[in-house]
């Protein structure tokens, strides 16, 4: 940190936005950086106009990497959530999406040396104690954002990234089904609690009123729907083990309802209470875990293929994640998830944080 500002590149991680720094370029102490990345994005403030945030939870985030502390990763991922209109930064959860660019900030910055037209980076994901390998094209020893990939959500086209994750299973609860069912009843409502990378509540929508193909916006304005998803999420995070989640983006919720454009299963997401424009990756890979349970609230309404490749669909178009199960172990065991994502940096170069306190 310089006396003016904080080197910093914000990029585009899959249908996210974040701020990327390294852990050294920011104070050490957890109060004074979470301190200073709210004066750095603008919180709190529903425009955050006075600093750098998109003024939406997606374009909220920030991702603080390092030299990898384990012999069995090359670069530490902590991923923080800057709450747009109060002055929180939570580390409960990981973010696949800002993590699509990590391994391309690490080559930027020196942490990671290319490897041929194709670098492999292995990251450990600091929030949950999980890992991911990240796979981009580096030709000529640099980063190439070019590409022919098109991810729903994002206009263009942009380099594939490719995330292989380890170690997903009770990300942040220990355990993938936090309850230790796959049916819990919050409020009359079955619904599957989950946490394969992420702890997400799975319901029907429809058993919440709504059919499932609503648009962002229409959700966005349904209050009462609101207000129910997040009576949801409160009983669900105390039954999860995760404490009181009334301040905490997680859990997530999605309410499923059956497929109608080829895929395995139709998702509208809320983060916590907003309603996604897409999904994110991890919380695809739980949505898709509750789909795969025979007795999960999910299974009901997914059409689900051969193999492990699986298609989401979400407001905005298409996800594909792979997941992998085993039933015959009791609790099911997490095997292995992976997704394509792609990233592109955006800016590189000094933030000035304003003056005083959020």
């Amino acid at each position: 940190m310089t006396d003016d500002g904080v080197r910093c590149m914000l990029m585009r991680g899959g249908t996210s936005k974040g701020a990327y720094f390294l852990a050294d370029d920011l104070p050490g102490d957890p109060a004074e950086r979470d301190d200073l990345l709210l004066r750095v994005l603008g919180s709190p403030d529903p425009r955050q106009i006075d600093g750098i945030g998109g003024a939406h939870p997606l374009t909220s985030k920030v991702a603080v990497v390092s030299a990898g502390t384990d012999p069995s990763a090359d670069v530490d991922y902590l991923f923080l959530q800057v709450t747009v209109d109060e002055p929180v930064v939570s580390s409960r959860q990981n973010c696949g999406n800002i993590l699509a660019g990590v391994g391309p900030f690490a080559v930027e910055r020196g942490l990671v040396a290319p490897t041929g037209d194709r670098t492999e980076v292995r990251i450990r994901l600091v929030n949950t104690g999980g890992s991911a390998t990240a796979s981009f094209p580096t030709p000529g020893g640099r980063v190439d954002y070019r590409g022919g990939t098109a991810i729903a959500g994002v206009p263009g086209t942009a380099a594939a990234v490719v995330l292989g994750f380890a170690d997903t299973a009770g990300s942040a609860t220990g355990r993938l089904l936090p309850t230790g069912r796959a049916v819990d009843v919050i409020d009359g409502i079955e619904v599957t609690c989950v946490d394969n990378g992420m702890p997400v509540v799975v319901a029907a929508a429809t058993d919440l009123g709504v059919t499932g193909y609503e648009s962002h916006q229409e959700l966005a304005e349904d209050r009462a729907l609101l207000d129910r998803i997040q009576s949801l999420r409160l009983q669900a995070g105390e039954l999860m083990g995760l404490g009181d989640v009334s301040a905490e983006s997680v859990p997530k919720t999605t309410l499923v309802a059956p497929p109608r454009d080829g895929g395995a299963l139709c998702t509208r997401t809320f983060i916590p209470v907003r309603p996604h424009t897409a999904i994110g990756v991890l919380g695809a890979i739980s949505a898709v875990t509750a789909a795969l349970l025979p007795d999960g609230v999910a299974r009901r309404h997914a059409r689900l293929p051969e193999g492990s490749r699986f298609d989401v669909e979400h407001p905005t178009g298409h996800l594909e994640v792979e997941v992998e199960l085993d039933l015959s172990t009791d609790p099911p065991t997490a095997l292995r998830a992976a997704s394509v994502r792609t990233a592109r940096k955006l800016f590189d170069g000094t933030v000035y944080p304003r003056e005083g306190k959020p």
